[in-house]
């Protein structure tokens, strides 16, 4: 009776072990079957991959959230991505917020995510702000450049609203 006693509890802390593993960072990649879906890979602060994360976490992707099942660090994201577009990637537990702007470039069926820094999102903007005041003569110019700026964005995925939370978070981040 001692030693199932003794076996109940080592299962139990196992267990309760497994399910208190935090994910604070991941990786974004093409999943191995190639099948137009991302896999989202749970990392440490070196990007090294972490292997013992199992069970269902709670993300957010581009605005909807999602129960992510993870499998030996892995877990596989249920939408095909058929173009080239922005996602959202955001995950919020104990430690705070976690999130990541990638942008999946879908070419011949092969799909490669870019992780956009967050400063790319602030400083673009600002440096053409400071270029209009510093010359007038590039005003038009600049109107032209942030159209652009914002139809490439609207159309690949990339909404106001994830513009400015993406923005948000990373500063959030910062203090």
């Amino acid at each position: 009776m001692k030693y199932i006693i003794i076996a109940y509890l080592l299962l139990f802390t196992i267990s309760a072990n497994a399910q208190t593993a935090e994910i604070n960072n991941f990786l974004v990649k093409e999943s191995l079957l190639k099948n137009s879906k991302l896999a989202v890979i749970a990392a440490d602060s070196l990007e090294t991959p972490i292997e013992h994360i199992n069970g269902t976490y709670t993300f957010t992707i581009s605005g909807f959230s999602q129960e992510l099942t993870f499998s030996q660090g892995v877990a596989i994201l249920p939408q095909q991505v058929d173009k080239s577009t922005f996602v959202y990637i955001k995950h919020q537990n104990d430690k705070g917020t976690h999130s990541k702007l990638i942008y999946v470039y879908k070419k011949e069926g092969d799909l490669n995510p870019f992780t956009i820094s967050r400063m790319f999102l602030i400083i673009v903007p600002l440096l053409i702000i400071v270029l209009v005041f510093a010359f007038k003569k590039f005003i038009y110019f600049a109107a032209i450049l942030l159209v652009i700026l914002l139809i490439f964005s609207y159309s690949n995925g990339l909404n106001i609203s994830t513009f400015f939370e993406t923005t948000f978070d990373y500063l959030k981040n910062l203090i």
